[in-house]
């Protein structure tokens, strides 16, 4: 009998962890996702090198006490999968909202951004972001244009002056 008890403990202890270190953590309601929409709903998540585990809600709930995030306790009823990631703040919500978009089936009900509990409208607005790729090409863009204005101002004022002197 200790034996369960202590692995329920190893279980919260699990999620507890996951969620302090997480930069984003979605919670999903997957019912009426089939095997093959999970199947890939789950190697898309992967690939972007997100944790994707379903846990029993009263296993979350204790989790979610010992985390500090017990506003999530609410959320927690009925199937519950949870997406975490460490690495990349934009990853889960990105991925989980864009898979939103094409199967109706399943609902994003919240979750944790960088410490603070999400709302359903925020986890989309994350979604919304662009990727961390997306953003260095636009910062990119954004440098490079003053250059590029610099180079036809120069040009401009080269092309005048041969005219002047011609």
């Amino acid at each position: 009998m200790s034996n369960v008890l202590e692995l329920k403990k190893q279980q919260v202890d699990e999620i507890a962890s996951k969620l302090e270190n997480s930069k984003t953590t979605v919670l999903v309601d997957y019912r009426g996702l089939n095997v093959e929409e999970v199947t890939e709903l789950r190697k898309q998540l992967r690939e972007a090198g997100v944790d994707f585990k379903v846990y029993k809600n009263t296993m979350t709930r204790f989790a979610t006490e010992k985390a500090g995030f017990e506003d999530l306790n609410e959320l927690l009823v009925g199937p519950t999968a949870i997406a975490f990631c460490e690495e990349d703040a934009v990853a889960p919500a990105k991925v989980i909202g864009n898979f939103a978009k094409e199967h109706d089936a399943l609902e994003i009900k919240g979750g944790v951004i960088e410490g603070q509990i999400a709302t359903l409208d925020q986890i989309k607005e994350l979604a919304e972001l662009p990727s961390h790729e997306g953003l260095v090409s636009m910062l990119l863009s954004v440098l490079q244009a003053p250059v590029r204005d610099f180079a036809y101002v120069t040009k401009a004022v080269a092309e005048q002056k041969e005219e002047e002197g011609a």
